[in-house]
């Protein structure tokens, strides 16, 4: 019986984070790669079937395979992803009157994604 709860949970949460990623694709500020990725996770616990769909899609397939493979965030999506966020926070931070120790927490958590997202690799190594 628990092992029923856990899967339609992951079920549950792969699904709302399907949808979560869809909307992000219309909405500029939701972001649609890391609800997929968190998806992914899900249904490869709960639905092989819905785990294959989301590896095979022909839009977003190739990035979470390679995320599942390795880690792996194309050049071209960090480039995206960085400058997305660093667009996103300019004009706030500079023309914006907020509380300096939310502009110091925003800057920080900026600067902890860009690191992350630049620390993993840009391609599968290849064996050597």
């Amino acid at each position: 019986m628990k092992a029923k709860i856990v899967r339609y949970t992951y079920l549950f949460c792969g699904g709302l984070c399907v949808v979560l990623g869809f909307i992000g694709v219309i909405l500029p500020l939701l972001p649609t790669t890391p609800f997929l990725l968190v998806a992914a996770f899900c249904f490869s616990r709960s639905s092989e079937r819905l785990h294959q769909s989301l590896l095979n899609n022909r839009y977003f397939g190739n990035y979470i395979r390679e995320w599942e493979n390795g880690g792996v965030i194309p050049l071209k999506i960090k480039i995206v992803a960085t400058t997305m966020m660093l667009l996103m926070v300019i004009y706030p931070l500079f023309f914006k009157a907020f509380h300096i120790g939310l502009k110091l927490a925003v800057v920080v958590t900026i600067i902890i994604a860009v690191l992350y997202i630049w620390s993993r690799p840009s391609a599968l190594e290849s064996p050597e």
